[in-house]
């Protein structure tokens, strides 16, 4: 089968790309902006990339198109394939007819932390030899891929809120059929497409309801939405994780290793230096939905003392002159909270700066400004890339006064951070997005500035 897939470069569609190319399919793709990294991966896959959306495409005469959301009505390419009446399809629905069907599914839902519970629980699948075929929106180190398909029955999915396509705006998430399902958490996000949280319970609510009474549902104990949801039916047994009865993680040592216990039992100790108690849930998840595929709590706590992480997680891009720079993904409210409170919880009285990019499209819309303030309130300083917003960053981070500062050109940024850093702070950076490459500029700024060497940190944290 011949495969043209439309918005290929993002994560879940190139991984959709790899997979299909895995299981011996021809592959070619087009995106509005075809570059690194994901187009040289694409290309060692030998996938033939196109870049934008002229018509003529539909000459490769594919047995069919393959739409991502990133796609919309109006699009050259897509009007010509509606206009010859040609066959079309989601990327989430192409996996479900055509990868996971036959597979025990693991799906990792929620507002925050799907791809590093993901990436847990992959993790935990492979060490204990079961080879699972997993696609995440991130990559995760110990793989350094984000997809792969294997003959193993296990197939780890991260499982996204977000529609399907423009011709199909359900949540992506409920095409995947999951046996094991990992509900981490449930709170107001997407606003370019969800009015509000009752429209984001209904998908989740579509979710459960595709679950076997076979099966089983994780879910996170302290989210009272998540009740909401369960209110409406459920028909698969749940176990929680978070709260007294269920899945629970004993207070962390210095470095963030703690215990595990199911139902007040001791199970094992995590030993590791991941930070930050939404990593903690986030392990009591994985190590939950793992033992529902077979793999006992042991060696589940076990295969996480191995975990790398994930890229962009808090993850050290490099040192300067005692100067720490990290790259994080965080870009919602309780995303940034987490981050920022699980690395004060590391560094204790040290210097934090963090520095913000409001990318997403929730971020764009202004949404969530009201709530940045106190998100950002552990953090020494504040520094906000406020370009091409629909709000006043400024005046939105007023209350933090004067630790708080806007700056519309990311050059500006850098001096200003080079200006304001001393040894042993640590600089965060927090974007869903590239943020312009602010990483490197700012430690080659620091390493011009104090004339030493960039000291670049080993892939895991």
């Amino acid at each position: 089968m011949h495969l043209h897939i439309l918005g290929i470069c993002g994560t879940f569609m190139g991984g959709i790309a790899a997979i299909a190319r895995a299981a011996g399919h021809t592959v070619t793709g087009c995106d509005a902006n075809v570059y690194p990294p994901m187009s040289d991966q694409l290309r060692v896959l030998g996938i033939e990339l196109t870049e934008g959306w002229d018509a003529s495409q539909i000459d490769l005469d594919p047995d069919v198109f393959v739409v991502g959301n990133v796609v919309t009505r109006g699009n050259p390419l897509m009007e010509a394939i509606l206009e010859r009446g040609l066959p079309y399809t989601s990327g989430p629905q192409w996996l479900a007819d055509n990868v996971l069907r036959d597979k025990w599914v693991l799906a990792v839902a929620g507002t925050h932390g799907k791809t590093t519970t993901s990436a847990m629980l992959a993790w935990i699948l492979e060490d204990a030899k079961l080879q699972p075929g997993f696609l995440i929106g991130g990559i995760p180190q110990n793989f350094g891929i984000s997809a792969r398909l294997t003959d193993s029955p296990f197939f780890v999915i991260e499982a996204d809120e977000y529609d399907t396509a423009f011709f199909d705006k359900r949540s992506k998430f409920v095409h995947y059929r999951p046996r094991s399902l990992i509900l981490n958490n449930l709170e107001y996000d997407h606003a370019d497409i969800f009015p509000d949280l009752a429209a984001i319970e209904t998908q989740f609510h579509h979710l459960v309801r595709t679950v076997p009474g076979n099966g089983l549902i994780v879910a996170n104990g302290r989210e009272e939405n998540l009740d909401r949801v369960f209110e409406r039916g459920l028909w698969t047994p749940v176990e929680r994780f978070g709260s007294a009865r269920g899945w629970t993680a004993g207070e962390p040592d210095a470095n963030g290793s703690f215990d595990v216990f199911f139902d007040d039992t001791p199970q094992g100790r995590v030993n590791w230096d991941v930070i930050g108690e939404h990593n903690r849930m986030n392990a009591l998840a994985a190590i939950a939905a793992a033992r529902h595929a077979g793999v006992p709590a042991a060696a589940a706590i076990d295969a996480l003392s191995r975990f790398e992480n994930v890229k962009r997680r808090m993850e050290v891009r490099g040192a300067v002159h005692g100067i720490t720079v990290y790259d994080d993904f965080a870009h919602h409210p309780t995303a940034i909270t987490t981050t920022i409170e699980g690395l004060r919880a590391k560094v204790g009285p040290a210097r934090i700066l963090a520095v913000l990019e409001p990318r997403s499209n929730t971020m764009k819309l202004g949404i969530m400004k009201a709530q940045l303030p106190d998100s950002l309130a552990d953090a020494d300083q504040v520094y906000c890339h406020g370009a091409n917003l629909g709000w006043d960053a400024a005046e939105a981070l007023a209350p933090l006064g004067g630790k708080a500062r806007v700056f519309d050109d990311i050059d500006r940024l850098v001096s200003q951070l080079v200006a304001d850093a001393r040894p042993g702070d640590h600089v965060l950076m927090m974007s869903n997005g590239g943020f312009g490459g602010i990483h490197a500029k700012l430690l080659d700024a620091l390493h011009h500035h104090y004339h030493e060497d960039i000291v670049l940190m080993p892939m895991h944290r």
